[in-house]
């Protein structure tokens, strides 16, 4: 072999290797940066709180839409690529996702095959009116407002309980919900909710109960949750009333009167409304209001069921949220003047 072929041989053996090393130091680059991709923070911004991927949205069109929001600058291989690493290229669902602040391209993937979407809470609060409720739900974020328009009515037919009044009908509690459900969703869930928080809790009423079945309990219970808020009277509160339809005497509860009252109640209860007779005045007609007046909690239905023992018929708030129980008319005249009209004696 002749000099100059051996030298030819070596140079292409340099010129081999020197490719071989720029390959595998642009192959070492790429690697180090398509790792920090998949651990790095994506870039988002105050204003960015969700990221929502359309039904039959293509895992092409995931990545587009990220880079469009300026989410991400990286390549749409690398983004291919983590998901193939990932096993979840083909599995990607539908919905809205949280951008945390901090979260990763390979977190945000994870929780896309997961199906981990964005909920948000609705919360009824004890004691709202229906028309509250309903008022509350159209301030919901992302909740489809499906009952605008709807009469109460309507709205019970649409839930599956047709012919019912919606009065009290709504366990107070907080609910999950994600983007795409509707405000008919929410009642439908919290309807259910309530009766079986009624079905539950009916058969382990005190006995001899002045209740003919659950709704009655419902709307005694509703009147509870109006009187009191504090948790240490309300059973004291329902063991008043309970006494009070065992002995045919009158309820004579202002929450009821107020509620009949509607749009007229100004924030005072004059003599002309206690005495102006409607189906929810109970210092005119005898026995519970045809219907519940709020939404009670589930505190004020056990209430309502397991009534404190005692002989108090009359009770007078204190003004401090508390109230004085008493049993007999006279007593009950002499804390009306102590706490209502300050003429203690």
């Amino acid at each position: 072999m002749s000099f100059r072929s051996m030298r030819g041989r070596a140079w292409l053996r340099g010129l081999l290797l020197v490719v071989v090393l720029a390959l595998a130091a642009a192959l070492a680059v790429g690697w180090n940066d398509y790792q920090r991709f998949s651990t790095g923070a994506l870039k988002v911004s105050p204003q960015q709180q969700s990221i929502d991927v359309g039904r039959g949205t293509s895992f092409k069109g995931i990545v587009a839409e990220l880079r469009r929001q300026g989410l991400t600058t990286a390549s749409p291989w690398y983004w291919r690529l983590l998901a193939e690493q990932m096993h979840v290229a083909g599995k990607l669902h539908a919905g809205e996702y949280a951008l945390a602040p901090g979260i990763t391209p390979r977190q945000l993937l994870a929780d896309m095959a997961a199906g981990r979407v964005l909920q948000r809470n609705f919360t009824i609060v004890d004691g709202w009116t229906f028309a509250e409720l309903r008022h509350a739900l159209t301030q919901a974020d992302v909740l489809q407002h499906d009952t605008s328009g709807l009469h109460d009515a309507s709205i019970m037919q649409r839930i599956g309980a047709g012919g019912e009044a919606p009065e009290g009908r709504f366990l107070p509690e907080t609910y999950a919900y994600v983007k795409g459900d509707s405000e008919l969703d929410i009642l439908r869930r919290a309807h259910a909710a309530m009766e079986r928080t009624l079905a539950a809790l009916w058969p382990g009423r005190a006995p001899d109960l002045p209740l003919a079945d659950p709704y009655q309990a419902l709307i005694l219970a509703s009147i509870v949750e109006k009187e009191t808020g504090r948790a240490d009277e309300r059973a004291k509160i329902a063991g008043v009333f309970v006494r009070r339809l065992e002995n045919h005497m009158l309820l004579q509860t202002d929450p009821s009167v107020i509620y009949g009252m509607g749009a007229r109640y100004d924030g005072n209860i004059r003599r002309s409304d206690l005495t102006a007779d409607t189906p929810y005045n109970t210092y005119t007609r005898p026995g519970l209001p045809p219907t519940p007046i709020a939404l009670p909690g589930k505190p004020a239905i056990e209430a309502a069921l397991h009534p404190a023992v005692g002989d108090a018929l009359y009770f007078v708030a204190r003004g401090d949220g508390s109230h004085v129980f008493s049993s007999t008319l006279a007593e009950h005249n002499r804390n009306v003047d102590c706490y209502q009209r300050k003429r203690c004696r």
